[in-house]
């Protein structure tokens, strides 16, 4: 059965290392029958949350005025969301976890979704990437139905296309196609 996969790239860098295994997953994804989106999420604009309240408290539309909404409404028509960032200083980039923090007027509406994290490191230990693959889970966490479909941890690229030449470079195609 095919599934609608939406690929939320939070590289600053286009055709950055995490860039790239998005593009990868995208692929096996689609050679599967899935149909499949990528947004790269340099290409809009989106405000950090101001914790006004009017979601929250008041049920109303977050009141900012930029490319959240459109966003939001992809996430929410997916079937299969794929989360994607380079890793600074032990933990996602800024431009992921804005975007998580921003699903907060209708977080309650992404349920029984399921979910990959990608996630790119110039450090070379595995295991020090383990507060981003938290502060993933802590997402999910808030999420009813949510469901954690795979990992994929790339670490010891730091220059753009050096992923090219790891195992995570296949990695990514492959988890892509058993979507």
């Amino acid at each position: 059965m095919s599934k609608r996969v939406l690929i939320l790239s939070s590289s600053p860098r286009k055709g950055g290392n995490s860039d790239v295994l998005c593009d990868q997953f995208a692929k096996g994804a689609m050679q599967s029958g899935n149909q499949v989106e990528k947004l790269f999420l340099g290409d809009y604009v989106i405000h950090p949350c101001t914790g006004c309240g009017a979601c929250s408290e008041h049920g109303l539309p977050c009141p900012q005025k930029d490319d959240m909404p459109q966003i939001l409404q992809k996430m929410l028509e997916s079937d299969v969301l794929v989360m994607a960032t380079p890793v600074y200083f032990y933990t996602m980039c800024a431009q992921m976890k804005t975007l998580i923090d921003r699903t907060c007027s209708r977080y309650t509406e992404l349920v029984d979704k399921e979910f990959y994290l990608i996630a790119t490191a110039a450090e070379e230990d595995p295991a020090l990437l383990e507060r981003t693959i938290d502060g993933f889970r802590g997402f999910l966490d808030c999420l009813d139905g949510a469901v954690e479909k795979g990992v994929l941890l790339a670490p010891g690229v730091w220059k753009k296309g050096e992923i090219g030449q790891t195992p995570a470079y296949m990695q990514a195609y492959t988890m892509g196609q058993n979507v």
